[in-house]
């Protein structure tokens, strides 16, 4: 199977099964020198970890994160970092109606007649579980940016029609309530609206909203390697992940450039801009201000529910799945988005450093 590295100089690559011994992720091109430690893993893969309330699945997982290499004396060696997640809950009999059987809304059908050949134990490989060795990944990149003043910072802005407006935000509030909403009281109307789900045998859908900041100007190319054009595609690569949109997004279709324009200013010394519409990304590259994007995630597939299909065989029938499974994936998967990004944005800032002569020789110290 192709397509499970991602990044140019900083680089990942993730591999294991839902059912499997374990999930793991090997990082190549993390400089040497960064304290790191597996605690620090551990902050993130706790954040995604199942088991965490009502609304997510009963699978009991403790993600606890092992080192196996890259790290000496609580410091990165500059050589490649393996980090193993084994797993430890698996049950495996609760997906053997679905051996022959395709679930509507997953990779089953699609991954049959790709590979000829599948691994039905929770989606094997299409299984949301591989997050788990990107968030392990991203932990990493994350630290390496906050060392470099920048951060990221993602929240479930919406669970269904519940959504926080943005004028009441409140930031401390997001890990106050289980969705990770930036709002107690909107946290509440969105997890009475999930218990009503949850009594219909349905799921919900939302969208993870995320903020970067501390970000230098010129991060990103003008063509192909877009900044939000990898945003974009990382955000994609999540499998729950059906939209995408960056600054005002869809709603610039019904605006006009006198009023979507971000003008600009001198303050302090430094040119800024009166708004963000364009959401911190101009021509492909970073503008200075704060990166804003959404990326909207689709209700939980796995439901109770009896739903109609198709066998291998190609006869109609109808299934009702059963296990263990989130209602709503969003709160588990602001984690992961977070993660992605500061992968991505990482990696571009790598590639960026040999954008410039000038710097390039400062760098080496060849600069007359």
């Amino acid at each position: 199977m192709a397509g499970s590295i991602y990044g140019r100089l900083f680089q990942i690559s993730t591999w294991g099964e839902s059912h499997g011994k374990g999930i793991g992720v090997v990082i190549d091109g993390c400089p040497a020198g960064l304290s790191l430690s597996e605690e620090d893993i551990q902050v993130y893969l706790d954040r995604r970890k199942p088991g965490q309330s009502q609304f997510t699945t009963g699978r009991k997982e403790s993600d606890m994160a092992q080192i196996w290499s890259g790290v000496f004396e609580g410091r990165t060696t500059g050589t490649p970092i393996s980090i193993l997640v084994q797993n430890q809950d698996q049950r495996s009999r609760d997906y053997g109606n679905i051996m022959n059987t395709y679930r509507p809304g997953h990779a089953d059908y699609t991954f049959d007649e790709k590979y000829g050949f599948r691994d039905y134990r929770g989606g094997g490989r299409s299984s949301g579980r591989e997050t788990t060795a990107r968030v392990a990944a991203g932990a990493v990149a994350a630290k390496i940016l906050k060392e470099l003043g920048i951060e990221i910072h993602a929240y479930t802005k919406a669970i269904g029609p519940v959504s926080v407006p943005e004028n009441e935000y409140h930031p401390e509030e997001i890990f106050q309530n289980p969705i990770y909403m930036p709002s107690n009281a909107y946290a509440q109307k969105a997890s009475a609206y999930l218990e009503e789900c949850i009594k219909n045998q349905d799921s919900s859908g939302g969208i993870i909203e995320c903020v970067v900041t501390g970000m230098p100007v010129g991060i990103g190319d003008t063509v192909f390697e877009k900044l939000d054009a990898n945003l974009a595609k990382a955000m994609l690569s999540i499998g729950a992940v059906k939209g995408f949109e960056i600054g005002d997004g869809f709603k610039v279709a019904d605006t006009k450039g006198s009023i979507n324009n971000d003008s600009f200013h001198t303050k302090d010394g430094r040119i800024t801009k009166d708004t963000n519409h364009a959401g911190g990304v101009l021509g492909g590259m970073s503008d200075g201000s704060k990166i804003i994007f959404r990326a909207a995630v689709k209700p939980t597939p796995s439901i109770s529910q009896p739903q109609s299909t198709v066998t291998k065989d190609g006869e109609n029938t109808e299934m009702i799945i059963k296990g263990r499974h989130d209602p709503v994936i969003v709160p588990r998967a602001v984690v992961v988005v977070e993660s992605m990004a500061a992968i991505t944005i990482l990696d571009l800032l790598f590639t960026n450093m040999s954008a410039r002569m000038d710097k390039l020789k400062n760098f080496y110290g060849t600069e007359k």
